[in-house]
């Protein structure tokens, strides 16, 4: 009888950050492949778009105007999925049917004012600016008593739900802390509490010592494939450094946050040679809800391209039925990602 190999043999995986569990299935890579194939983005896109709602003094859906803008710029969601003045309320019946009202504040960041460029697309210094003003938008939004969290958050590529190509990022802020959230930020408390440390920061640290799902690194960040890892090419950016939220940065922490973002999402772009699709969001601790220092700040990235530019990971039958569920490991994922160059295949 054969030994057990994780990059062999069917398996699940836990991940530290919720406690949930994945199952791995490495063998099913082998499967030839007769499902659907997207068509691949290539068409170029003009530096600037007279009907995008987003470039800069353009007219937006809800008739107000774009300034001339020349950095990141943001402005509240013309069509926000959250509001401010929603009353406070619930509703209930039997115990069985239960509701609450759920008010906050939505964001969104114009990352450049040119309507062709992505992040990988965009200079160190563009980027670093768009960090920084995640921090102001942070900063300020926590300001307000009544919100307990604020999720940054980026979908690229209209596979992702993405209605605009301009590329740009959202922030919802919201007065409670959503399930995932929830989820990590009690695993990271429980850690904290037994431990008196970071479970990030030992994570991080067993991470490094192993080098096999290392993508890329720099002085104050790492990119990596989670151990747990349920996308195919899925990442997680962490600090070096525990800080609990974006606004604790230092400025040569901003430029190394840019650095990375530059970094992964050129690889991202580079591995099937066509603007990858993701969604992409920062984890920071709740606000207005005591110091939490616990938390650790990082940021997941979840792509679903799988195989090309072309055929993608969809997540049916089992994983919405049962439980998570990829086939090439996260080693494999990340051995390829690290390959790749840093030079952007469009140069």
């Amino acid at each position: 009888m054969s030994l057990f190999d994780v990059k062999e043999h069917a398996h699940k995986r836990l991940n530290i950050l919720t406690g949930e569990w994945v199952l791995v299935s490495p063998h099913r890579t082998k499967r030839p492949w007769q499902g659907k194939v997207e068509a691949a983005a290539t068409a170029q896109r003009p530096q600037y778009d007279a009907n995008c709602y987003l470039c800069p003094g353009n007219k937006r859906a809800d008739g107000s105007v774009n300034p001339a803008y020349t950095e990141p710029y943001a402005f509240n969601n013309d069509f926000a999925a959250l509001l401010g003045d929603t009353p406070d309320g619930e509703y209930a019946l039997g115990g069985l049917l239960q509701a609450k009202s759920q008010k906050g504040i939505c964001r969104v960041i114009c990352f450049s004012p040119r309507h062709d460029l992505t992040l990988p697309q965009m200079q160190v210094e563009e980027i670093e600016k768009v960090v920084a003003l995640w921090q102001k938008e942070f900063t300020t939004l926590a300001a307000n008593p009544w919100i307990k969290y604020i999720q940054i958050f980026e979908n690229k590529g209209d596979i992702m739900g993405c209605s605009n190509p301009h590329p740009h990022g959202q922030i919802w802020s919201l007065n409670d802390v959503p399930a995932e959230l929830v989820k990590e930020t009690e695993q990271q408390k429980k850690y904290f509490e037994k431990f008196g440390k970071s479970l990030l920061s030992d994570y991080l640290q067993l991470e490094l010592q192993q080098q096999e799902r290392i993508v890329c690194a720099n002085e104050h960040f790492v990119a990596l494939v989670p151990f747990w890892a349920v996308w195919p090419y899925e990442t997680m950016i962490i600090s070096r450094r525990q800080v609990r939220h974006v606004a604790e940065f230092t400025k040569e922490e901003n430029i190394g946050l840019a650095q990375l973002l530059q970094s992964l999402t050129v690889r991202y772009d580079n591995l099937f040679s066509t603007s990858f699709p993701y969604s992409a969001g920062i984890h920071q601790m709740p606000v207005n809800d005591g110091d939490h220092p616990e938390w650790h700040w990082h940021m997941h990235f979840y792509p679903p391209l799988l195989r090309s530019a072309t055929v993608k990971k969809f997540m049916v039958g089992y994983e919405m039925l049962a439980s998570p569920q990829r086939d090439i490991t996260p080693e494999a994922a990340a051995e390829k990602l690290k390959a790749l160059s840093e030079v952007h295949y469009t140069k």
